[in-house]
């Protein structure tokens, strides 16, 4: 029995050995089975090529995947949208349905759907394979539109120039980065916010809501259409405009890719595509999510494995995204979607609460992405702890490159929730930032944008809350701001100096972006009002959200330069509780944090390392709102008897050390 380098360095994996190597073989079959004679899983992938509107040979093609239909017809413009025989699709086995008609009867923007028959009922829908789908203003009603521009959009820049390393990930969402009370457009997020990524120093951008969702509340994640890049934003070629300026900028773009649940509409959406529940989804109460009020994929059928692997393929071919952020996993790999389980025992993850077709599904994914683009990055949203999750498959893992280290964030809002300052704990905030599988990539990132949400709070806003409405002038004066201020920083520079392999923030939170986001809804009369970015704030130098922004865009380039994340070697210098003092050196820096937010310490003793240390970065500099108690032109001597410093109250330090 094969069983992978990691189970054997684990001895609490070891007793599983047998259920993760079945999994393992469980994939390696399933490929074999799918491939045939494809030759590769990236080559099975590519039903995007085949279902869908397709110009072939000068004749439009429709084909689509409909099982139980029982007769399907084109609908549009052309036929005044009525059924007529001669628009109707004709069956060609394996519950495939095809029509063919001449170039002339359809043209760019037009706009079209199908409607399904099926034993007993009939109604219509938007095809499963579109790649255009367009709201009304008027009707609100959804339609496939034809997308075949006299001018195909030509690439400069397929791949990301210049940067690389590990991903310093912009969390990003296209429709809320305009300052107005409405919807923003790619074209508007490529003009106005990336060049602001772009000096902040992130080398990657984490694009959300790309897919076609029909309600915009959702944040993106009820997904209706696959294939389609959401045209609240713009059109395909706006989409393909920011990723190739992005990446002429050296700045790679991965989606949020949603393929663990799906939006319950029949119309916009493919539940009940041909009829029945279970074409894409489980029958019954497994169909169903019981928390998010969507459909759940069946992994196991050959033709929904085949629809979501093309999927991936798809956005990495037709739009050079250089990669995923998969979400929701842990929903997609337990049968309960682990709701409700905190995940303290290595059992649960093999009490045979597992979807193993996910887990096949996710390993095939993963190696579909990889084989087609090399050097991709998938990036797992799983909150479970799931051993091998984030493992190459080379070391028998399921193959994502990243795992968002989700208990990070967690951690940080129930510290902050939970305990005043003065009993933060030095010690656990160093165990639980630095904890993670070996095995394993992590992400670390303080909050993104589940923590800025409306029903909870964003960091800053915990640190701070409504004195944030008074106190963020630089001519006003406000403890309870500056020592939020103060602690904003240093959660920051310690999440990213102990990060596993990348790191992560969700935009506007870098300079402390005010209140919560709340997407216009009937709760709040449709108000844009918290669904936008004010990005005035950070430009506005009367005010001290610039001094955060400026921090950050020191902090990022001082861990880029330094290649602190490529280093995964991370030494503990002195964990002083009651001082609350911690100290560490990664990458040749050494980062120093006194936590306690009442005592500043004279000539105080650290056993680093001989050599001479120079401050490179200080959360206590008056260029980043802090109070400049250091003096930073000193040069510190370290030998055999220790360092003496003086270390202000909640600041965090990091030296640059030159050894004797």
């Amino acid at each position: 029995m094969y069983i992978p380098d990691y189970v054997r360095k684990d001895s609490y994996l070891m007793p599983h050995a047998k259920t993760i190597s079945g999994r393992l073989r469980k994939a390696y079959n399933k490929e074999k089975e799918l491939t045939g004679d494809a030759g590769s899983i990236s080559s099975f992938a590519m039903g995007h090529h085949y279902y869908g509107l397709h110009l072939v040979d000068g004749r439009w093609v429709f084909r689509e995947w409909a099982p139980n239909a029982t007769r399907i017809y084109l609908l549009a413009g052309l036929n005044s949208w009525k059924r007529e025989e001669e628009f109707a699709f004709n069956s060609t086995g394996d519950g495939n349905w095809e029509l063919t008609l001449p170039s002339d009867l359809l043209g760019h923007m037009d706009i079209y759907r199908l409607l399904i028959c099926w034993e007993g009922g009939e109604g219509e829908r938007i095809p499963a394979w579109a790649r255009r789908v367009v709201q009304d203003p008027a009707s609100l009603i959804f339609n496939a539109q034809v997308w075949d521009p006299p001018h195909p959009y030509e690439w400069k820049n397929r791949q990301a120039v210049g940067r690389a390393g590990s991903p310093i990930i912009y969390e990003a969402h296209p429709g809320m980065a305009t300052e107005d009370y409405r919807v923003g457009s790619w074209e508007e997020f490529r003009i106005n916010v990336l060049p602001r990524i772009e000096k902040a120093g992130y080398n990657t951008i984490q694009l959300m809501a790309v897919q076609e969702h029909p309600f915009y509340g959702s944040f993106g994640y009820h997904v209706s259409s696959l294939f389609a890049p959401s045209s609240r934003f713009g059109t395909p070629d706006d989409l393909r405009a920011l990723i190739d300026d992005a990446h002429g900028r050296g700045i790679r773009v991965i989606m949020d890719i949603v393929h663990s649940h799906a939006v319950k509409n029949e119309v916009e959406g493919i539940s009940r595509y041909d009829g029945t529940y279970y074409q894409f989804f489980h029958d019954g109460p497994r169909g169903e999510h019981p928390a998010w009020d969507s459909r759940c994929f069946d992994y196991g059928k050959p033709g929904v494995i085949h629809f979501l692997l093309s999927n991936c393929r798809y956005w990495l071919e037709e739009f050079c995204f250089d990669g995923f952020r998969f979400d929701g996993v842990t929903s997609m790999i337990y049968l309960d979607h682990g709701l409700g389980s905190d995940f303290t025992s290595y059992e649960q993850y093999f009490n045979l609460n597992q979807d193993e077709d996910a887990i096949v599904y996710l390993f095939l994914a993963n190696k579909v992405i990889h084989e087609f683009r090399p050097g991709a990055v998938t990036v797992a949203e799983e909150m479970s702890g799931m051993p091998g999750l984030a493992a190459p498959e080379s070391l028998g893992g399921i193959g994502f490159d990243y795992r968002l280290a989700m208990g990070v964030p967690d951690f940080w809002i129930r510290t902050i929730k939970e305990k005043k300052v003065e009993f933060w704990h030095v010690g656990e905030i160093f165990h639980q930032l630095k904890s993670k599988r070996p095995e394993e990539s992590t992400v670390h990132y303080a909050e993104s944008h589940d923590q800025a949400l409306v029903g909870d709070k964003s960091i800053i806003f915990w640190l701070i809350d409504r004195e944030m409405y008074s106190g963020m002038r630089k001519d006003h004066s406000n403890l309870v701001v500056d020592n939020g201020i103060a602690l904003h920083k240093m959660i920051r520079l310690i999440s990213f100096a102990t990060a596993g392999n990348g790191y992560l923030n969700f935009m506007g939170n870098e300079f402390g972006h005010p209140e919560w986001i709340d997407f216009p809804n009937e709760h709040n009369n449709w108000s844009y009002h918290y669904a936008r970015r004010q990005w005035s704030l950070a430009d506005n130098h009367d005010l001290k959200y610039h001094l955060l922004a400026d921090f950050d865009r020191k902090m990022v380039d001082l861990m880029v330069s330094g290649r602190v994340l490529e280093d995964q070697e991370i030494s503990l210098y002195s964990e002083h509780v009651s001082d609350q003092v911690l100290a560490f050196g990664r990458a040749g820096l050494i980062f120093i944090f006194n936590f306690s937010p009442f005592n500043s310490y004279t000539s105080y003793k650290l056993n680093l390392p001989d050599g001479d240390y120079s401050v490179v970065l200080n959360t206590d500099s008056k260029l980043f709102g802090g109070h400049g108690r250091l003096d930073e032109g000193i040069v510190y001597k370290g030998d055999k008897d220790g360092l003496l410093m003086y270390l202000p109250s909640l600041s965090g330090i990091v030296f640059a050390c030159t050894k004797h």
